[in-house]
């Protein structure tokens, strides 16, 4: 088998064990949060902060959302890291934009955050600061989940179906998620170019 075959098989066998509920239970919070005007707070690191980017662009349009992407911002976030430090830089800029209990943050990583093992305490501090604020979190994340999984209102774990691919099938199945999610029938509100030309 080479390794594409073998890539591409277990790209496969992670849909078929990918908890369908907590999708559902992620449509139905992010629909509550339009409903009552919230807005949403994609966030995450490297990898994770393209898919804030390109998510926050998909909910805006596809969605009727007010979506936000702190990274996206490159002037406030060098400044809040040369000033303040990596460490708080998008939890003070979820504040500076006056997160609350109507709005919910999306976090995109692979390993959640930890506060132990001091990895992605930038992720760490900003759901601490959703918490704060009384705001949803959720997000897609991989291996166990770390700080994020743990306190979340709903969090998918792409699961591991191969340790030495953590990283890539769960920064592909991230992307894959969140377009189910503005695809779905509860939150898409505009049809996608080459969906709505005949």
């Amino acid at each position: 088998m080479t390794f594409t075959t073998d890539f591409l098989k277990k790209t496969a066998l992670v849909a078929e064990k990918i908890d369908a509920a907590v999708i559902e239970k992620m449509v139905n919070i992010l629909a509550e949060v339009r409903e009552c005007g919230g807005r949403i707070f994609f966030v995450g690191s490297g990898g994770g902060a393209g898919h804030a980017s390109h998510a926050t662009c998909d909910f805006r349009k596809l969605g009727g959302f007010e979506a936000i992407c702190p990274t996206d911002n490159v002037s406030e976030l060098t400044a809040r890291i040369n000033d303040e430090g990596w460490e708080t830089s998008i939890a003070e800029s979820l504040r500076a934009s006056r997160i609350s209990s109507k709005d919910a943050i999306f976090v995109f990583s692979v390993g959640g955050g930890s506060e132990e093992k001091n990895i992605s305490r930038n992720l760490v501090n900003a759901v601490k600061a959703a918490r704060e604020a009384g705001a949803k979190v959720l997000g897609v994340v991989g291996r166990d989940g770390g700080f994020t999984a743990a306190n979340a209102d709903a969090c998918l774990i792409v699961p591991m179906v191969d340790p030495a691919l953590v990283t890539p099938l769960t920064e592909a199945y991230q992307a894959v998620i969140w377009h189910l999610l503005v695809s779905h029938p509860a939150i898409s509100k505009n049809p996608a170019k080459w969906e709505s030309t005949k």
